[in-house]
């Protein structure tokens, strides 16, 4: 990197590294959910709002709540402790959640003992891209063409489509069937311990055990559907938060490109009502805006009870 990338970056990991306790609390998040359908369903899809106006969680929500003061947004796509594999749909205008489907059919995670479900609330930091068309130096692999990845380890459980305002702690790079699948390590700024949690050593200091939990539960969380172990970079280190922050930075930076045309969509759609320099760019009038559905939620469907069924996996260290 070179020139204003180089100084942006520096502003940006500068930011990150203060404490959280130099840091004024966010206001209460803007957006909501607008829900189609009932969840554990093909139809099912969760939209922002703000305000009333769809925004796109991938494009249009901002990846900084507070730039001065290092605090993200992150959009929380699965809960702790629920197993629907939800995810941001990139190829649907305004990209809503929805649930990842394979063969047809809604997929969820199995429970790999002792883990029940996701063990935190996972998600994805808005505005970046981990570009498929750039291999990393480090990790000898291409970007998953996917939002960069986020696990928020605060005390409260979340819900499909929330807005959370957190601050980096570090990073974990997983290699997912070839490709760097980074896993941000977060918390949320209202959590009792966020005052506690400025890097990832914190993290082991007061949540022992949690970092190790979250390594395991990335190798194995795959085993129930027949496949191997999934492996890491670094060894599975978790890197801390300056590098943390270099590879938010570096996604966002690839997010820039995508959003401009200027770089392979890979089928992503970029419609979005807050980026005028896009090819995306779309007003409220435009048919993909207005034809979006209205709020329509019912009650959840049933799911299957083999969804709750725990799985002993003879390589899991517990």
């Amino acid at each position: 990197m070179r020139g204003a990338a180089a100084r942006r970056l520096n502003h940006h990991v500068r930011h990150l590294a203060r404490p959280l306790a130099s840091m004024a609390a966010p206001a209460s998040s803007p957006y909501t959910p607008r829900l189609i359908g009932a969840p554990n369903t093909l139809e099912h899809r969760v939209y922002t709002e703000q305000n009333g106006v769809v925004l796109s969680p991938f494009h249009d929500i901002p990846l900084f709540a507070d730039q001065n003061s290092g605090i993200l947004n992150m959009i929380v796509e699965v809960p702790r402790w629920t197993n629907a594999k939800m995810e941001i749909c990139k190829e649907e205008p305004f990209n809503p959640i929805k649930q990842d489907i394979k063969k047809d059919k809604l997929r969820f995670v199995r429970n790999c003992f002792p883990h029940h479900g996701y063990i935190w609330n996972y998600g994805a930091f808005p505005q970046t891209w981990e570009d498929p068309n750039s291999t990393h130096a480090e990790t000898k692999a291409r970007g998953d063409n996917d939002p960069l990845d986020v696990c928020e380890i605060g005390e409260q459980v979340g819900y499909v489509g929330q807005v959370k305002q957190v601050k980096v702690l570090g990073i974990m790079a997983l290699l997912d069937e070839g490709e760097t699948d980074w896993k941000v390590i977060v918390v949320d700024t209202r959590d009792p311990l966020a005052s506690k949690l400025n890097d990832i050593e914190d993290v082991e200091r007061h949540l022992p055990g949690l970092i190790r939990a979250t390594n395991e539960w990335f190798r194995i969380y795959k085993i129930p559907d027949g496949k191997p172990e999934n492996t890491f970079a670094f060894s599975g280190e978790a890197k801390n938060r300056k590098y943390a922050t270099e590879i938010i930075h570096e996604c966002h930076e690839a997010w820039r490109r995508l959003i401009k045309g200027a770089t392979p969509s890979h089928g992503i759609s970029i419609t979005n009502i807050t980026n005028p320099e896009s090819p995306g760019f779309v007003k409220r009038s435009d048919p993909v805006y207005a034809n979006l559905p209205p709020d329509s939620r019912k009650p959840p469907a049933a799911i299957d009870p083999s969804v709750s069924k725990w799985f002993y996996i003879s390589s899991a260290q517990v």
